[in-house]
């Protein structure tokens, strides 16, 4: 009997925390890409452990990964999007703060996902219909929740709406200070612990299709019933791009209103 792909975005997934997990602690080879950006041994080695997994039970795919980037040659719609490492610089540091992402598109949309924190031994996952978090073997149904008010900011580059958004600017806002507190762990795991009601909302400027770092977030944050967008209130990889993905719609109001009044001072 084939594996569905649930499955084995969770068995892939698994894979590469296995081996992110393995090699916590140890001396890691650095391989410089950009300024500023490099990847690990533990990054490469778990990145060819998902592709194992994938390949052998789905050669026909297509795969994007991180460190590796397209693979095979498949005219069927499906590929897999492969993060091996979200948060790579809190992993060298040794600070326990990353994630494993396998997503795969069908088409023009995400169908499954499975994002693994390798330090608590959760894999958040989502069939296209519903967000679960998997521990020791059992589902749980994920629920969003705004009650903790802690909203999670990228503040990596690239920022390409800088001009009219800029998440450090917000964060010194009267307003953002009033409702919310901020949060910076640097790894896209905090996506989908918005799924899962351990943060209120994930603000990110940048353009997201495809990527292999919020793919596995976004589907999860969908799949559980989050208000998601781009920064300018669109729908999701449309217009100016980024992300606001909220537990529910007066949180994702509240954001959107702090965006627009940077928009607003620009122009006045």
């Amino acid at each position: 009997m084939s594996i569905t792909d649930q499955a084995l975005a969770i068995e892939a997934a698994e894979a590469g925390a296995a081996l992110v997990r393995s090699h916590y602690g140890s001396s890691l080879t650095r391989f410089q890409k950009t300024a500023g950006d490099f990847a690990t041994t533990a990054d490469v080695e778990a990145e060819k452990a998902i592709l194992d997994v994938l390949r052998a039970a789905r050669p026909h795919d297509v795969v994007l990964g991180e460190e590796s980037g397209r693979t095979g040659t498949g005219g069927n719609g499906r590929m897999w999007l492969v993060d091996p490492l979200c948060g790579t610089l809190n992993y060298a540091v040794q600070n326990m703060l990353a994630s494993v992402n396998v997503a795969l598109r069908t088409g023009t949309q995400v169908s499954v996902a499975a994002s693994a924190d390798p330090f608590t031994n959760e894999v958040f996952w989502t069939d296209g219909t519903a967000a679960y978090v998997r521990r020791a073997g059992a589902d749980e149904r994920l629920t969003p929740s705004a009650e903790s008010r802690l909203v999670e900011v990228n503040l990596d580059p690239p920022f390409p709406n800088s001009a009219v958004f800029l998440a450090a600017r917000m964060l010194a806002e009267d307003g953002f200070i009033e409702q919310f507190r901020p949060r910076v762990v640097s790894t896209t795991l905090a996506v989908a612990w918005v799924a899962a009601g351990r943060r209120a909302a994930y603000v990110t400027d940048g353009h997201l299709r495809d990527s292999v770092h919020f793919a596995a977030g976004i589907a999860l944050c969908q799949a559980a019933g989050c208000v998601v967008t781009g920064i300018d209130g669109k729908p999701i990889h449309s217009g100016a791009g980024g992300l606001v993905a909220a537990a529910d719609e007066p949180t994702h109001a509240a954001l959107l209103t702090l965006i627009r009044n940077q928009r607003a001072r620009r122009d006045s």
